[in-house]
């Protein structure tokens, strides 16, 4: 089985690699660019009959900051 975990900042925190992107393509010339944001994307593969409450504890734990993170689990 393979899950695929996508992890974001949590709304209305700061995105520094986002902000830094955002300006450099406005000065490259795409003014349509409003917002840049970034995140990650992890993709496990686990053995047959690994819950989705499996994959979310993995994350709460180890994967992903619950302070400052969202994620999204998905089975792929």
């Amino acid at each position: 089985m393979r899950y695929v975990v996508s992890i974001t900042r949590k709304a209305g925190l700061a995105d520094p690699e986002g902000t830094t992107t955002a300006a450099a393509l406005t000065n490259l010339g795409y003014r349509e660019v409003r917002d840049v944001h970034f995140g990650r994307t992890i993709h496990i593969e686990v053995t047959d009959g690994t819950s989705t409450e499996r994959i979310d504890e993995m994350c709460r734990i180890l994967l992903a900051n619950p302070v400052i993170e969202d994620y999204i689990v998905e089975e792929v």
